[in-house]
């Protein structure tokens, strides 16, 4: 029996190391890697392959399988979501057939809270925890660009299965992702929010990208008041995380390319639905849970609401 790998988005994320999976796997006779996409990106990709760009190269590749019908799909034995935050349920929900009590869900998402709202869907499945660290994004249908060297998977889970999340590391692995299954994964995926949501929410705020926010006094202001806030959150919920993670974050930051920007503020510049419920509403409404003033939060959000 092949393990059976769905792919849910193929944005920057899904689409990037879901095309590392399909690249390595394409002649495999244990590993099947579907790709799960609908409209001009399934066209696209069940005609042409997905291409991906890099600094250094373009590569084509194809999966075993692309479509949207959850019965043509199948069952799935782990299935990576990468689609934006505000189309979980939906997304999820529209191939529900394809989804067992033993498919081991991944979420790779902009945000924090996407294992609770699957698990409210799936109640009997195991949701793991997971982020990335990449520059990616869709340059047209069918073709994804990255940019810089970062390109690093995160993933784990207090419950679920070892051996599973093992099979799933040298899967990823044996692909030349680079993965880590760690122990500590809330913090690891609280760090990575830190620094999406704070950087999400300044540069669609400011209208800047990474080098204007970085170089910009007034600007460079705004984005760390961001992470105060946020990292008085993290600090009264009792997650462990660096007394430095703010100039840790700031440090990250500088060594990203200073032209790119955060897809939240890509996509708001391109007139499309943003990420606002899951990267910055969220850090609102978590202040007034835990009673933490947010006021440039609030700012934000009001402006961009």
């Amino acid at each position: 029996m092949k393990i059976r790998i769905g792919i849910l988005g193929l944005g920057g994320v899904g689409g990037y190391f879901g095309g590392l999976l399909a690249k390595a796997y394409v002649k495999s006779d244990k590993i099947e890697i579907v790709f799960i996409a609908r409209g001009e990106t399934l066209k696209v990709v069940s005609e042409s392959g997905l291409k991906i760009i890099s600094d250094n190269e373009e590569s084509i590749v194809f999966p075993d399988l692309v479509s949207d019908n959850p019965e043509a799909i199948g069952k799935l034995d782990y299935l990576i979501c990468a689609t934006k935050t505000y189309d979980i349920e939906d997304s999820l929900l529209s191939i529900k057939k394809a989804i067992t009590k033993n498919t081991v869900i991944l979420p790779l998402y902009n945000g924090v809270d996407a294992p609770e709202r699957i698990s409210t869907l799936f109640p009997d499945n195991e949701v793991l925890q997971g982020c990335v660290y990449i520059v990616s994004m869709i340059a047209a249908p069918g073709v994804i660009k990255k940019v810089g060297p970062y390109e690093k998977l995160f993933f784990g889970s207090e419950t679920a299965s070892i051996y599973k999340m093992n099979a799933l590391q040298t899967i990823f692995e044996n692909a030349s992702i680079e993965s880590y299954l760690v122990d500590a994964i809330e913090e690891t995926v609280w760090e990575k929010f830190i620094f999406i949501s704070a950087l999400a929410s300044a540069t669609s705020y400011l209208n800047q990208n990474i080098g204007e926010l970085l170089s910009t006094e007034s600007s460079r202001k705004f984005y760390v008041s961001l992470l105060n806030e946020i990292t008085m959150i993290a600090a009264v919920k009792g997650l462990d995380l660096p007394n430095d993670i703010v100039l840790q974050t700031i440090l990250k930051l500088e060594k990203t390319p200073h032209d790119a920007t955060s897809s939240m503020h890509r996509d708001l510049m391109a007139g499309r639905k943003i990420e606002l419920a899951s990267l910055t509403e969220f850090v609102v409404n978590e202040g007034l849970k835990y009673e933490i003033d947010t006021p440039i939060y609030k700012m934000v959000f009001e402006k961009l609401k």
